[in-house]
């Protein structure tokens, strides 16, 4: 009876101990945490962890000592078994608080809350797989080293390994569209190909990822829906990544109207409405005409934004506005479908007139134009903006051969 009573007051003793150890230990880092990340994020994420760790392997070493009268006994191993399995546990969920906390103190560096964060969603993306990466690898080999405690499965390890080939394969079949899931995500993360709060359009659907795992990406929709997809999924298919550059973009709004549409009194009133809106990044304003078949005359307006959602709404407000405007202020440029027959003899301005024919023997005078066309009627140049756009499409500049004779 005694020797029992000397095991619990032992055990309570070292656990005891390792709780004030690690208390004082705590109250330590969380001082000295007032002038480090790193050490505040242990003071906050590792203690408890730690606490129960230090516990476990305290009890462990007490009931092992002082219990030596024990030796033999079935209670006694079966005890200190579970004690192992405990201080193995308790010692994987250790170590990974301990690797949480210096990648939490890596993303902390990188904000992602400023406008130019397309490096610091990089590497938050790469940081995330490789937490979800180091939480399974951490937890498959604790319990490969619990297994390994049991004699059994010791015993049944030779053969496993014996035939650790032929499994491999019949794993790997299995688990094709799994494996390809998972390679398929860390390429994701280590390629740069798509990160974390990127504006996509997959499925036709445009959105962000909200979320990049190694298995499958949460595409978060305009509309608030979640759009949910396989990694391999970006990896096989094509997809549009409005931000991985920047996230500054050009958008159209397009017109079908009369062939009588004052085209630059319309490009004019264009450039008033986006210099008067905050939507508008400065970069792009132009409208051309893009088409002029089937009795309609096709304009289109192409804008710049500092994103995609101030695009969308600049792009609804020029349609909006310029439809308005024509109906107000040019009510004869609406679209119209016409039909003269004969020689018309009015003035306005869609009615064909006979042109005059020249008395015969008359000098024809030839009328030349050197008209430069309007800034805003170029995308590819006219602009600092438009030059660096032309160049891009450009290819190298090599000199032609003459032909030879």
């Amino acid at each position: 009876m005694d020797s029992y009573l000397w095991t619990i007051i032992v055990t309570v003793g070292a656990a005891v101990f390792a709780l004030a150890v690690v208390e004082a230990v705590h109250r330590t880092v969380r001082r000295l945490g007032r002038r480090s990340v790193l050490l505040s994020e242990l003071s906050e994420h590792s203690h408890r962890p730690f606490q129960v760790a230090a516990t476990v392997l305290a009890v462990q070493f007490g009931l092992r000592f002082s219990t030596g009268y024990g030796v033999g006994t079935p209670w006694r191993q079966t005890v200190l078994h579970l004690l192992v399995l405990a201080v193995i546990a308790t010692t994987a969920w250790l170590i990974a608080s301990l690797l949480l906390v210096s990648e939490d103190t890596a993303l902390a560096r990188f904000r992602t809350d400023v406008p130019d964060n397309r490096q610091a969603r990089r590497i938050k993306t790469q940081i995330v797989m490789l937490r979800r990466v180091t939480i399974a690898v951490i937890v498959v080999l604790a319990v490969g080293v619990m297994l390994m405690t049991f004699p059994s499965v010791r015993g049944v390890g030779a053969s496993v390994l014996a035939s650790a080939g032929v499994i491999g394969v019949v794993a790997a079949l299995a688990a094709q569209s799994v494996l390809g899931n998972v390679f398929a995500g860390l390429q994701l993360a280590f390629s740069d190909a798509v990160r974390l709060d990127d504006v996509v359009v997959v499925e036709g659907e445009w959105g962000r990822i909200e979320e990049l795992t190694l298995s499958y990406v949460v595409v978060q929709l305009w509309d608030e829906r979640r759009l949910i997809l396989p990694t391999s999924y970006f990896t096989t298919k094509p997809f549009q990544n409005w931000t991985r550059t920047q996230a500054a973009v050009l958008g159209t709004a397009e017109f079908e109207v009369d062939w009588s549409v004052p085209v630059q009194a319309m490009r004019e009133e264009l450039r008033r409405l986006v210099e008067g809106t905050e939507l508008w990044d400065g970069r792009t304003c132009v409208l051309q005409v893009t088409d002029a078949v089937g009795g309609m005359v096709r304009l289109r307006a192409l804008v710049s934004a500092a994103d995609a959602p101030r695009l969308w709404d600049l792009r609804c407000l020029v349609r909006e506005h310029l439809v308005g405007w024509l109906r107000e202020q040019r009510p004869s440029a609406l679209p119209r479908l016409r039909a003269e027959v004969g020689a018309a003899a009015g003035r306005l301005p869609w009615q064909w007139i006979e042109p005059r024919r020249p008395a015969p023997g008359a000098a024809v005078e030839r009328r030349r134009t050197d008209k430069e066309p309007h800034d805003d009627a170029r995308l590819f140049g006219g602009t600092d903006d438009g030059d660096a756009r032309s160049s891009a499409f450009v290819g190298p500049d090599e000199p032609a051969e003459a032909p030879q004779r």
